[in-house]
Parts: C-alpha cells; sequence; structure tokens
C-alpha cells in the first residue's frame, strides 16, 4: 500500500503468526461478534429481532469460559453492539461499552480503562477484550495524525460535501445517483475518505503499538497471548453501484476479510504466515485450546492451534457466512447464507419472499438479487461485483445444493437453543 498506516502491525506480525485469508462470519458488528464469542453462527443463535437482541441463555460466551476457569474478565468497547446489547456481559468482571465522544480515538479511553483496571486488580491470570470504533466513519482523526494524509483545504471540502449528502436516502453509504443528484465529485469524495481513514487507522496502529509497548515495559508481555483481528472489514465506505446485487457484500474482501495475527512470545513462532481460509468462529476453540481449557459441548469453529503449534489435528474447511433478519409474525429466518471454498465463492438468499417489508423496503429494487444463489471467482474479483450464476450452471448446482444443506444443518442445531 503507498501509505504507511500500520507499523505497529508489521512489527507484531513478524513477531507472530499471520492469517492471510481470514474471514469474518457476517458483514457487522453484532451478528459478528455474536458468534465469534460463541463460536456459532448467526443463524444458529436466532437471527436479527432487533438492536437488543440477547444471546440465548444456552449459548455460552468466551467470557464465560474463562471466567469459569478463575480467569479475570474485561470487556472494553465503544460499540454497545459488542456489549450489553448483546449479552455480552456475562461471564464479565468488568464492562465498559459506552461511547465517549469521536470514534476515531475510542482505543485511547478504552485504553486508560484498561490499564486502572489491572493497577486496581493486578492478579493474574485474566483475559480482555477490546472492541474499538477508530476506523470507524465518520473519520475524525486528531493531531498528529489529523492532516498527515489529506490537506485543510481537501478536509474543508469534505465536510462541505458530507454536509450535503446528509439528505441523501444512503447516507453515510452514497450510490452513484446521491453524487449525480448533488453534483459532487464522486471520485474526490470518496479519495477523500480514504484519506481520512488512513489517518484513522494511523492512530489505531499507533496505539496498539503503545498498549505492547506497556505491557512489556509491566513484564506481562512474555507471558500475554495477543490476538489482533476483526469483527468485520470496515473500508472507507465508497461507491455502490446500483448495479451490484445487495447481499454480494458477504463476499466482498472489503466487508469480511479481516486481519489475524497471533503472537504468544515464546509459544508461537514469530514470523509464520497461512494462506489458508479460517474464520473468526475459530477464535473460541483456539484460545481455549491454547490455554489448556475444555472446548464447548456445541461449537461450530475449530481450534487454529494445531497450525500455530506445527501439530497435527487442523482440517481445512470452507468459510461459512450468514445473516438473518426474523420475521416477528411468523418466526421465519429471511436473509443469506455463504461460502468461501478456495477460488469460488457462493451466497445463497434463503426465504427471499418472506414479509420483512421494514428490511426489504431499504434495498432499492434495481439493487435486489437476480437469482438466488450468486458465485463470484474470488481469485480475479475479489470484490465479488460480478456473478458468474449463467456461465457456470455446475457450480450454481453445486452451491445451492451445499449451502441449503448447511442451513438446514444451522437450523437443526439452532433446535438446541432458546432465542433470547
Amino acid at each position: 500500500y503507498n501509505r504507511r498506516t500500520t507499523p505497529n502491525l508489521e512489527r507484531l506480525a513478524a513477531e507472530g503468526a499471520v492469517f492471510e485469508y481470514a474471514y469474518s462470519n457476517a458483514t457487522w458488528t453484532k451478528p459478528s461478534t455474536m458468534s465469534f464469542m460463541t463460536s456459532l453462527q448467526h443463524s444458529v443463535l436466532g437471527g436479527h429481532n432487533s438492536d437488543s437482541d440477547p444471546l440465548p441463555e444456552q449459548a455460552v460466551t468466551m467470557a464465560e469460559h474463562m471466567h469459569r476457569a478463575d480467569y479475570q474478565t474485561g470487556v472494553f468497547v465503544s460499540n454497545s453492539y459488542a456489549g450489553r446489547a448483546s449479552s455480552l456481559e456475562r461471564g464479565v468482571d468488568l464492562i465498559r461499552d459506552s461511547e465517549r465522544g469521536n470514534n476515531s480515538i475510542s482505543s485511547v479511553s478504552l485504553h486508560e480503562d484498561f490499564w486502572r483496571w489491572r493497577e486496581a486488580y493486578p492478579a493474574e491470570p485474566y483475559w480482555v477484550h477490546f472492541q474499538t470504533t477508530d476506523v470507524h466513519w465518520p473519520y475524525q482523526p486528531v493531531a498528529p495524525f489529523a492532516g498527515l494524509f489529506i490537506t485543510p483545504e481537501s478536509r474543508e471540502m469534505y465536510d462541505e460535501w458530507e454536509r450535503q449528502l446528509r439528505n441523501a436516502d444512503n447516507f453515510p453509504r452514497p450510490v452513484l445517483a446521491d453524487f449525480e443528484e448533488t453534483g459532487i465529485a464522486s471520485v474526490a469524495h470518496f479519495s477523500a475518505r480514504r484519506r481520512l481513514y488512513d489517518e484513522a487507522m494511523a492512530h489505531q496502529d499507533h496505539q496498539l503499538g503503545q498498549l505492547v509497548k506497556r505491557l512489556k515495559a509491566t513484564g506481562e508481555w512474555e507471558h500475554t497471548l495477543l490476538i489482533v483481528a476483526a469483527d468485520h472489514s470496515y473500508g472507507p465506505a465508497g461507491l455502490r453501484d446500483p448495479s451490484v446485487h445487495r447481499w454480494g457484500p458477504m463476499l466482498r474482501s472489503s466487508q469480511t476479510r479481516v486481519p489475524l495475527i497471533i503472537v504468544w512470545p515464546g509459544r508461537v513462532a514469530g514470523g509464520q504466515r497461512f494462506s489458508q481460509p479460517v474464520s473468526m468462529i475459530d477464535m473460541l476453540p483456539t484460545i481455549l485450546d491454547l490455554a489448556g481449557l475444555p472446548m464447548p459441548d456445541v461449537m461450530q469453529g475449530q481450534s487454529l492451534a494445531p497450525l500455530l503449534l506445527g501439530e497435527e489435528g487442523w482440517e481445512p474447511r470452507p468459510v461459512i457466512l450468514d445473516e438473518f433478519y426474523v420475521d416477528q409474525e411468523t418466526g421465519e429466518l429471511s436473509g443469506a447464507i455463504a461460502v468461501i471454498e478456495g477460488r469460488w465463492g457462493a451466497s445463497l438468499e434463503i426465504n427471499p419472499d418472506s414479509d420483512l417489508t421494514w428490511w426489504r423496503s431499504t434495498v432499492p429494487e434495481e439493487e435486489r438479487r437476480p437469482t438466488p444463489l450468486l458465485v463470484c471467482d474470488l481469485w480475479n474479483d475479489a470484490m465479488c461485483l460480478r456473478s458468474l450464476h449463467e456461465e457456470r450452471p455446475d457450480l450454481v448446482e453445486k452451491y445451492t445444493a451445499f449451502l441449503k444443506a448447511q442451513f438446514e444443518a444451522h437450523q437443526a442445531l439452532a433446535k438446541l437453543f432458546t432465542p433470547g
């Protein structure tokens, strides 16, 4: 990349193991975080009813597993979807899940709260989860990162464009029609957003470096397992072509491909890079395995420990993503389930005719799917902008059958859980 936004991440990558093809299991925070904290897919957990859906009582969170093993547990997040709005305070000794002012510097206050907690309760072992929003829109980087990649004049122009676009139906993710209506140059707007995103990323990277520096200064680093990952990808909210199908983002690298770096001094060899596709749903079993703790009775991920430690026991498997909404009258799930398998990505719409008018009405007619199953060549089309369903009927047949069977298996597993 032409801008040096992540020097600290690069140093951590050299010290630990990097998974080059890691994926979230959904495109936004609530379903994704609930999944990786329980190693259960969104459809198994009951789908999305409202912004305050709790987890099923029978689903055991990562914090609960660690707390039962006598770890102190802390959660520091600046988005309640990753906290109490999703029942993720369960098993947590101390939780902080409120926003404080500027999104783009959330890591500063989250880290301060963490160190206050450690000073007040210095006992070990402990488990802590951070989920920051530094790189989340609306991008308000601070000095010395503000102005690193964008001039004051360009920033002022961008702020004016944002004011004009605020009334657009698709704000803060405008489509081409919004630019045509306002007369704003779409490429210039996107370029400015990208520069601001990069400044916010540089700030977050610096704060991560400061956290590691202090862990080393306090003598905790040598016995710390550190995992850097994300609940989903979040590029600088660029243009959406109206011809692109609504559920395509689930397969796009800009939505679900995430960083994944695992560092454990003296235990996980540094400099390792893995090209095998893995997913965030593997995080819970990986941490429990590395900590020598019992596995969940029910889980859908698998431990990455064998890969990290050079041992046998890991088998490649397709990455599954799903995201569902609940028809509150019928209880029926409606949404999509997707698979990433090597070169191919496929996404199947489930119950497209469900009467979820509150959700369907948000999708413009021209953005809706031309067919239930879409398939992309991820080697040559990482953004999944073009479906091959017409050219490759063989893949349509294969992945339609596979994803239908996968969804049925999820529904069967969901019977073990009572929706929250």
